[in-house]
């Protein structure tokens, strides 16, 4: 099964998304180059704190907690340092563009926590035979967002379909370091259906995937009874949709694969 991503710093909506079979609760730090790099989308700048890792990692009792930092910059060693000092699983380092911000990263980290790179830029992509080989890094993740717009794409998983993602994934396979990508509504949302996308990651190999905003939207949603049953029985759904797919063949999806190129390019002929 896929491990489930979640990013709140509510510990009440940690503990429901805990309790219902998320695996990783998501702190978001990064704020720097965000705004400007995503002025105009839809998208949400996460304002989460320091103190969030504190009061988010008191509550949990079998989740893990990854935390986001900012992109490699002059007060990356002090924020690495807080964050593993307040109680971090993993850290993540976002937008990198060289080989020479990873190496800065890792060392920051020495080991102290596992580590995540979220692939997320052109020049990454570029880069990543080179950076697989440097040692200390125990997963990767693609962020599709910033990567489809790094490569002046207009819709977000072009890169799964037109084999960007494909090609990562099968590096980093090689590598053995565990790997995601994306982000995934509920079973039957979203512009490119959740039943879809869950097959190309078992199809990829990969190994966890962010739950996206559209799955719980916390800001729209407020109740806490409307939130426990909404993650209860959407991810019932999920876990059972996976246990279906899992019993499928290559052909279910190759055929799925296809039909996933073909909605995309659909999508992509939509957008003005």
């Amino acid at each position: 099964m896929l491990k489930l991503i979640y990013i709140t710093n509510q510990e009440e909506i940690a503990i429901i998304a805990e309790n219902n079979g998320v695996d990783l609760i998501f702190i978001d730090l990064e704020i720097k180059g965000k705004e400007k790099r995503q002025k105009g989308r839809d998208t949400v700048i996460s304002k989460h704190h320091f103190e969030d890792i504190i009061k988010i990692k008191k509550v949990l009792t079998s989740s893990k907690l990854i935390v986001r930092v900012n992109p490699i910059n002059i007060s990356s060693k002090r924020e690495i340092d807080k964050v593993i000092n307040n109680g971090a699983d993993i850290i993540m380092l976002p937008y990198f563009k060289t080989v020479e911000e990873v190496e800065t990263f890792l060392e920051y980290v020495d080991k102290r926590i596992k580590t995540c790179l979220l692939v997320e830029t052109a020049s990454a992509v570029e880069k990543i035979d080179e950076i697989v080989e440097l040692e200390g890094i125990d997963s990767i993740y693609i962020g599709l967002n910033d990567l489809h717009l790094s490569y002046r794409m207009k819709f977000l998983f072009e890169p799964l379909a037109n084999g960007t993602v494909e090609k990562l994934c099968s590096k980093f396979k090689s590598k053995g370091i565990p790997y995601g990508f994306g982000g995934v509504a509920s079973l039957g949302k979203g512009f490119l259906p959740a039943e879809k996308i869950i097959p190309e990651h078992y199809r990829l190999g990969s190994s966890m995937v962010i739950l996206s905003r559209s799955f719980c939207n916390t800001g729209v949603i407020t109740d806490l009874n409307e939130i426990e049953n909404l993650f209860k029985i959407e991810l019932k759904r999920f876990r059972e949709y996976e246990a279906e797919i899992q019993k499928r063949d290559d052909k279910f999806f190759e055929k799925n694969r296809i039909e996933l190129v073909k909605k995309v390019e659909e999508i992509i002929s939509n957008i003005k």
